[in-house]
């Protein structure tokens, strides 16, 4: 399996100047959307050649795109993102509750409750703006999360049980994997593949950033690259989280 591990573009919150107010599922921004597409175009010009074969083979930096399965996290932002990787690679995109961000749906709204869960987006809502989608039965009309904000015991066991699921599914396969999600989860998710790190220790990734791990099914997971922005010129890489 090779692994490919991509944030979502820059989001209404990422671009919040101080002061600002959050929502509780932000939206791509203008650049988060031009951050999409480029992304979306790079994937399709460094994908595989006619013969279903990557023309750069196996070499150690090589790009090694050409997915066969795209995975988004069920938040705007990521599936925002996902829709034009989808569209240009001819992929459809699946939904993976499991990749959402720390915490999940949730806001506070200043009057005194705290921290607040909310529904994210209902599945008519999804079929409405991304028909493309596939949708696990897990999400119906009343969302996905409507539960008090995770607390980081609880994201850093789902961030386990994501890796535990990719290398029983997939590890070994020579599958092409590739995982919409956030900056937080990417965090953790590294933190559950390479089990040991320090909890001082952050793995940041610039939006739409592309990470890469190759599984081969035996126990050894080879790092080929991590947080590449090669499709973003200086001026659009953002990277707040």
């Amino acid at each position: 399996m090779e692994l490919y591990v991509i944030r979502h573009g820059q989001s209404a919150n990422n671009a919040l100047q101080e002061g600002g107010r959050r929502v509780c599922d932000p939206p791509l921004t203008d650049i988060g959307e031009i951050q999409a597409e480029r992304l979306a175009r790079y994937l399709v010009a460094n994908g595989r050649g006619a013969d279903g074969t990557h023309p750069a083979g196996k070499q150690q930096n090589c790009a090694g795109f050409g997915f066969d399965r795209l995975f988004s996290s069920p938040m705007l932002r990521a599936i925002q993102t996902a829709s034009p990787v989808g569209r240009a690679l001819g992929i459809r995109p699946e939904i993976w509750i499991d990749i959402h961000e720390e915490g999940g749906i949730w806001l506070d709204e200043g009057d005194g409750r705290g921290e607040v869960g909310y529904p994210g987006l209902t599945r008519s809502e999804i079929a409405g703006r991304f028909p493309d989608f596939a949708v696990p039965e897990a999400i119906t009309e009343q969302g996905w999360w409507n539960r008090p904000p995770e607390v980081r015991s609880e994201w850093r066991a789902r961030a386990r049980r994501v890796a535990s699921v990719l290398h029983e599914r997939f590890a070994g396969t020579g599958e092409r994997i590739a995982l919409v999600c956030h900056g937080g989860f990417a965090n953790d998710l590294l933190h559950a593949v390479f089990a040991g790190m320090p909890d001082g220790v952050y793995f940041e990734s610039p939006n739409t950033a592309v990470s890469r791990l190759d599984f081969n099914g035996k126990g050894w997971v080879q790092i080929r690259y991590l947080c590449r922005v090669t499709h973003l010129p200086p001026e659009l890489i953002t990277g707040s989280v």
